[in-house]
């Protein structure tokens, strides 16, 4: 290869080695520089690598000199520094809803965006439990499609389907097609959600988008609506475990222990009066349904529902059911 057609990469090739070959703890020297780029068939002088460090610098890369040991030039900062990867892979390893070929994918595309020491330190962190991932290898696919529809206003219909003990599907309407249009997708308690407005009920519908199958983007516009009246951040706040329900307008009584949980449950800026009991009232709105009922359960005496009575009395039922299968 003619050496002026070899040098034209040069740049190129010196910015990927400090990409992937150095970090504050890996410096390289001018030396191994120049060395890494023979690996590429490149030939560098010494005074040409500080001029195209320079040149590197201009363009936006941080490159720095470590004058201590061990000395050289590295890369000093990044698109994502290392602790936000581990945040995103800790995040990715602890999604449900992805199947753990596709986990494993998307992990390897995040550590590849640091130093292969550091990517390597991340690497070894991850522990994947495939006892506990989603079933339906689709799930990448599925978010793909419904981005698509919202990003163009376009309506979508998929399937719908549970598991049986057997683990095989079990489709809702007996397989018939949904049709609606997609608001929002969310990630809410380790799943992805759609969030699609129907408009028979003139409302939002919730969907696991892992019990999502035959997902396409149709060629009719997206059903309009009054996107005001449905504020998608309180619609997910005030939705537990995203069941759909009523929205109902509530009070409830706490213990003091347990301000910690209302405010990580309801928001910061939940309306709260507190007593002179050791006790505190929550005023809110709540899309009520049993995974609702199950949550303030769990906490017995300590939590209350003081109104409407028509909660109470779902409560109640709750109660005397579980009451009945134990007996």
């Amino acid at each position: 290869m003619p050496a002026t057609t070899a040098q034209r990469p040069k740049l190129l090739y010196l910015a990927k080695i400090f990409k992937e070959r150095t970090d504050e703890l890996h410096p390289m020297s001018v030396k191994e520089l120049i060395d890494a780029l023979a690996a590429y068939d490149i030939q560098a002088e010494r005074k040409s690598i500080y001029t195209d460090i320079k040149i590197l610098q201009d363009v936006g890369l941080d490159i720095v000199y470590r004058r201590k040991h061990p000395a050289g030039h590295y890369l000093a900062s990044r698109q994502f520094e290392l602790y936000e990867l581990k945040i995103l892979v800790d995040a990715v390893q602890s999604l449900h809803i992805l199947p753990e070929k596709k986990s494993a994918e998307l992990i390897e595309k995040l550590v590849s965006l640091t130093s292969v020491s550091q990517a390597r330190q991340l690497r070894n962190e991850v522990i994947i439990d495939g006892s506990v991932k989603a079933l339906n290898e689709s799930v990448y696919y599925n978010i793909d499609r419904i981005l698509t529809a919202i990003i163009n206003n376009k309506k979508i219909s998929f399937k719908y389907f549970d598991y049986n003990p057997q683990k095989e599907r079990v489709y809702r309407k007996k397989g018939e097609e949904y049709k609606t249009t997609p608001v929002s997708l969310q990630c809410k308690d380790d799943n992805y959600y759609l969030i699609a407005y129907t408009v028979k009920y003139d409302g939002l519908t919730n969907y696991r988008v892992d019990r999502m199958s035959d997902v396409s983007v149709s060629r009719k516009a997206a059903d309009d609506f009054d996107r005001e009246r449905f504020n998608i951040p309180e619609h997910v706040k005030r939705t537990f475990g995203m069941y759909n329900g009523e929205l109902t307008h509530i009070k409830l009584s706490f213990d003091d222990s347990l301000v910690n949980v209302a405010l990580d449950r309801f928001g910061n800026d939940v309306f709260i009066v507190a007593g002179t009991d050791g006790r505190f009232e929550v005023t809110t709105d709540v899309a009520v349904s049993s995974v609702f009922l199950g949550w303030l359960f769990q906490f017995g005496d300590r939590a209350r529902i003081v109104s409407p009575d028509s909660l109470i009395k779902s409560m109640l039922d709750l109660i005397d059911a579980n009451e009945a299968q134990y007996r």
